[in-house]
């Protein structure tokens, strides 16, 4: 298993970030990737521990979090086989389980690099960046095609797919693989669903999204985009011209925040915000920012990652200020004696945006343990303010604890609440089982849309499973007929 004393010899690299001040300058991707034979380096580092931990994904924590990948990627064996050199067999591996790792190489939090066995007494292996290894390069070498083709021949069977998230586009990937014939619909002008609108450029850049849908082009998976059920085309028609359907159309239904003075002008869903952003990097390109907020005073609410993507994104729109509230107490520094390894560390960790509005900024950034009671406004509607309390770790109000910032500017971040319902009564769906199908033998669920919100690895695996799961029936129907 690749060098055993690898982890002895190198130290984990990762790939560098860009430099703060040469990146808030532009929408450019923020990591710069090791040369090859770094890259077999970190490879190396992959232990012959017995026992990969990395690549079973287990819950903890009153199922918060995952431990591993909930993938079930062959990790230990790709990083051998990068290791040595064998680059195409690495991603013969690694594409067997991952029809996207373009997409986790890039976005994944990783989990499984938490779990590896060095990590225990170490920092891990680059799991995440071994892989974007594998896909870039086998884009290069112009491999990825020849794994997306149908292994043999067509079935004769129709599968619609509704939304082209990272759930939509691995479920059409498999599909196309067992010879199906696929056709992806999304509402929206451009395909990739969160992929496309929900990650800004500087995070996954959009020419990676729009690679994937090309080969998947290539290999014969149709799309139609600007097309909305209920309105471009009815649920009834897809239905009566596919012999299976899978719904994939994310939790898109955003957290609201219902207290007074929530009309105002100035207060934003964040992913309505994102979109926005990334619309203007598509029609003008990533090499330079713009002013738009020049400036504002903006407030992010939620202290995830989409709250990070926000907070970067407003410094690179030229805001005077940014801060970010969040509800939840600081994370401590260092594992607590009840989240071991290895579980996920539900550690403090600085975002790529947070390290940027420490250099761009001196006013103060974090407010933990804090609620908003009210967003105040000027006479004309425009939102001046926001009113907010101090809460303990039962979220109860701390007396004498209220306080106003200042706020032009208003970003709501504080997660999705669901899939909408009205798509899934379009359809007729009453009840979603754990083997993605529903009440109707025909339609199928998978990714956000029927687990709630999460990660982009959890969307593939329910993509790809979902497609396996269709594929047997379809498969079982052929052999009754």
């Amino acid at each position: 298993m690749a060098d055993p004393f690898g982890y002895l010899k190198y130290k984990r690299k990762d790939n560098p970030y860009r430099p703060v001040d040469e990146r808030i300058r532009d929408w450019k991707e923020l990591q710069t990737p090791l040369e090859v034979g770094q890259r077999q380096e970190q490879a190396a580092r992959c232990m012959n521990c017995g026992i990969p931990f990395c690549h079973s994904g287990n819950f903890f924590g009153g199922k918060r979090a995952v431990s591993g990948c909930p993938n079930d990627n062959l990790i230990p064996e790709w990083n051998d086989l990068i290791y040595r050199g064998e680059f195409k067999k690495a991603w013969e591996r690694l594409s067997r389980t991952n029809p996207l790792p373009e997409m986790t190489g890039r976005v994944c939090p990783a989990p499984c690099e938490k779990s590896c066995t060095e990590a225990l007494n170490g920092e891990g292996v680059a799991i995440h960046d071994n892989e974007r290894f594998i896909i870039d390069y086998a884009f290069e070498k112009d491999w990825v095609k020849g794994t997306g083709m149908p292994a043999s021949k067509r079935t004769g069977y129709k599968v619609a797919i509704v939304g082209s998230g990272p759930a939509g586009l691995s479920a059409a990937w498999r599909l196309n693989q067992l010879g199906h014939s696929v056709t992806v619909y999304e509402r929206s002008d451009r395909l990739g669903g969160l992929l496309m609108y929900g990650i800004p450029n500087m995070k996954l850049d959009k020419s990676v999204v729009q690679r994937r849908i090309k080969v998947m082009q290539e290999v014969g998976i149709c799309f139609e985009i600007n097309c909305e059920i209920g309105k471009t085309i009815e649920a009834a028609t897809l239905r009566q011209q596919f012999d299976r359907v899978i719904l994939c159309t994310g939790a898109s239904v955003p957290r609201d925040l219902e207290i007074p003075g929530r009309q105002l002008s100035g207060i934003r869903f964040a992913v309505d915000y994102l979109t926005e952003t990334t619309k203007h990097v598509l029609a003008y390109g990533n090499e330079q920012t713009n002013n738009f907020l020049a400036g504002k005073h903006v407030v992010v609410i939620g202290g995830g990652d989409t709250g990070n993507d926000c907070i970067a994104s407003v410094i690179r729109q030229g805001c005077a200020s940014v801060k970010q509230l969040e509800i939840n107490p600081e994370s401590p520094l260092k594992r607590n004696a009840d989240n071991p390894w290895p579980e996920y560390p539900m550690t403090s960790r600085v975002g790529y945006g947070q390290e940027e509005a420490g250099m761009y900024q001196t006013e103060k950034l974090n407010y933990y343990q804090t609620s908003t009671t009210a967003f105040l406004g000027s006479e004309q509607g425009q939102l001046v303010g926001i009113q907010t309390v101090k809460v303990d770790e039962h979220f109860q109000t701390i007396k004498g604890s209220e306080a106003v910032l200042r706020a032009d500017v208003v970003l709501l971040a504080m997660g999705f609440v669901g899939p909408e319902n009205q798509l899934l009564n379009q359809f007729g769906v009453t009840e979603v089982f754990d083997d993605y199908s529903t009440n109707d033998e025909k339609i199928y669920l998978a990714g956000d849309a029927r687990r709630g919100p999460s990660l982009v690895i959890w969307a593939i695996r329910e993509g790809r499973k979902a497609a396996e799961v269709c594929d047997v029936s379809l498969r079982s129907f052929v052999s009754q007929k």
